[in-house]
């Protein structure tokens, strides 16, 4: 594998001849967007007559020197001064407009002016913004639509640009199936709707370049290999393959591209996008682009978009950064240059970037990242209190609007984001990481609301103690969010015949069990002993996940015969539910943030009627102490 620097640079090197495409001339209308490949001289002046810059009157200069207060020039009308509008040619004979507002009208013959007026006072010379034959933009300049306005004024009406490189995109595989031939198509186990080609067609255009593309083609050397070499052969600067490129048994692309042309590269040290290819075939580039969603879009950005930009004759995009907290400790691997996707938000005035899941086939970890960390290939990963830089993929404005909720998954979290986000009134970002986890980053300062169902034992109130006893230190609010029915989650039909956590033991079911730390557990831990059940008899008690929709997938899959969760993911899923008790999940707010206006459009959406009937819509919830704020700590 190849350095990911090195990788850029062979490239570069490779195809310097083909970094500038030819010209070709569009209408200065369309040009937006585009690149110019010559210099363009003005042909025209702006503006091309001397113009009155004011509403008033024309006059030579020289007729009005000696004007005061106490010595007024009376002016004929239409002999020595000429009334004029803003835009109005000169009159011959004239080199300044008085403004209206400074002429007086004692008869119906003249005009008098108690003040001098300069040479070219209030007035638009010829050439004041443009000079015929000077330079309007250099070659190589991207055409903005403020250029659009400076081309026309001065007389251009079509423009000389980069011709957009033109893209073959091929998708491959035999697993893959295109949803626009069966747009109500429901994927068969084994089968995988074809994305990648749609998300690398909007990133071409995106980074300027022209999309062609071409049906999938199967898993068959001889029919990839035709299809390539007939690709190349067409009127393209580029060809994409999608899939293919690690090094399994199907993955063919390495093997098609040596027969028909050179491989450069093999396998780039970064994570994702680590099996791209890249070739040169008949003097073309041509990529081998890795199947997993995040992989194909990470090698696009470091690779083929900054190609096309160089044939557009574009320098290199730089993203925004900041730096940035790590909410917790992050391993990576040593030996891959790590781009980790994370979600941001700015607690105690300082930016705290949290990871998200690392899948590169999770589009998901895109689609919600605010920004992407760069972990290099020498390191092992990032100290929780080693500052960061972070690239931003959102707007700054955004992330600083940011409400901060880190703990135990909710479904009616996404709900309470929505409708912040529909109203305008901010955006709440959420990470899962259990209800001790939530209450640990607040502990730390890396969030601004901990998500909680911790039940005390003891006493049977949810909450409180582990406050007490994790956040003694820190005044909180505790305001209740929802109360929700946790049970078994169980197949449509409920095959097994399951009635209860008392059928959970003895090895005759799979369990799937939540991440130590998170509430679900500890109730689960807690019911257990009330039963007398021991967990060594549980199979899969030592199996985790992190999220009440993770354990019904599970059991939707058949990867496991139940799990303890909410009947909101069980009915999402269609799936059967078996109660087990009704619990309290609370939200718990430093008091620093309680007042912050977006942590009150957060709880006043809580308390909202459209928030409480969204809830009850997901079933299993109730509302009767929503918003109430549960005790001040």
């Amino acid at each position: 594998m190849e350095s990911r620097e090195r990788a850029q640079d062979l490239m570069f090197q490779s195809f310097d001849k083909v970094l500038k495409l030819p010209a070709e001339f569009v209408a200065v209308p369309d040009a937006v967007g585009r690149v110019t490949a010559h210099a363009i001289p003005a042909r025209l002046s702006s503006p091309n007559f001397h113009a009155a810059a004011m509403d008033g009157i024309a006059v030579k200069a020289s007729l009005t020197f000696g004007a005061s207060e106490t010595a007024p020039v009376a002016l004929t009308i239409d002999t020595d001064a000429v009334a004029v509008n803003t835009g109005q040619v000169l009159p011959s004979g004239t080199d300044a407009v008085i403004m209206i507002e400074d002429v007086h009208q004692p008869d119906g013959s003249t005009w008098e002016i108690h003040s001098p007026a300069t040479p070219w006072q209030h007035v638009r010379k010829v050439g004041e913004d443009i000079v015929a034959t000077e330079l309007l933009f250099p070659s190589g300049h991207l055409i903005t639509p403020y250029c659009i306005g400076a081309l026309i004024s001065g007389g251009i009406f079509e423009v000389p640009v980069y011709r957009k490189p033109r893209v073959l995109i091929i998708p491959t595989g035999n697993e893959v199936v295109d949803w626009r031939d069966q747009p109500d198509i429901d994927p068969q186990p084994g089968q995988v709707l074809e994305s990648n080609a749609s998300v690398l067609a909007a990133l071409i255009r995106q980074w300027g370049g022209k999309v062609f593309a071409h049906p999938i083609v199967a898993d068959d050397p001889d029919q990839i290999r035709e299809v390539v070499s007939q690709g190349v052969e067409q009127d393209v600067d580029m060809v994409l393959t999608i899939g293919g490129s690690s090094a399994g048994s199907k993955d063919l692309t390495k093997r098609v591209f040596e027969v028909l042309g050179e491989v450069l590269v093999h396998g780039i040290t970064m994570m994702p996008g680590k099996p791209l290819v890249i070739s040169r075939i008949d003097d073309k580039p041509v990529f081998g682009i890795p199947g997993y969603q995040v992989s194909a879009i990470l090698a696009f950005e470091q690779f083929v978009g900054p190609l096309i930009h160089g044939m557009l004759g574009l320098k290199a995009v730089s993203r925004q950064t900041v730096k940035a907290l790590p909410s917790r400790k992050i391993p990576s691997k040593l030996g891959l240059e790590e781009f980790l996707r994370v979600r941001l938000g700015v607690v105690n005035d300082r930016m705290v970037a949290t990871p998200l899941p690392r899948g590169a086939g999770n589009i998901t970890t895109i689609t919600e990242a605010d920004g992407v960390v760069r972990i290099p290939a020498n390191a092992e990963g990032v100290n929780d209190d080693d500052v960061i830089e972070v690239e931003l993929l959102r707007p700054l404005a955004t992330i600083e609007d940011t409400v901060v909720v880190v703990g135990s998954h909710d479904n009616s979290l996404d709900l309470l984001a929505d409708l912040m986000a529909r109203r305008g009134q901010g955006r709440l970002s959420s990470s899962n990481v259990g209800s001790m986890g939530g209450l640990m980053a607040l502990k730390k300062g890396v969030s601004h609301v901990a998500g909680a169902h911790l039940l005390d034992t003891a006493t049977g109130v949810y909450n409180r103690a582990y406050i007490d006893r994790f956040l003694s230190d820190l005044p909180v609010k505790q305001v209740n969010l929802v109360c929700r029915d946790q049970g078994l989650i169980v197949p449509k039909g409920n095959p097994r015949n399951i009635r209860g956590l008392e059928d959970i033991q003895g090895g005759k079911l799979r369990f799937l069990n939540r991440q130590q730390g998170s509430g679900t557990r500890i109730l689960l831990d807690y019911r257990l002993d009330q039963l007398g059940l021991e967990p060594n008899t549980i199979e899969g008690y030592a199996n985790e996940e992190f999220t009440h929709m993770a354990v019904a997938v599970a059991v939707l899959t058949g990867a496991a015969d139940t799990g303890l969760g909410i009947y909101a993911a069980a009915k999402a899923l269609e799936l059967d539910f078996i109660p087990v008790v009704t619990e309290q999940y609370d939200l718990i707010i430093p008091e620093a943030y309680f007042h912050w206006n977006q942590m009150q459009n957060l709880l006043n959406t809580i308390r909202s009627d459209a928030f409480k009937t969204g809830v009850a819509a997901l079933g299993g919830y109730h509302t009767e102490k929503t918003g109430q704020i549960m005790g001040s700590y």
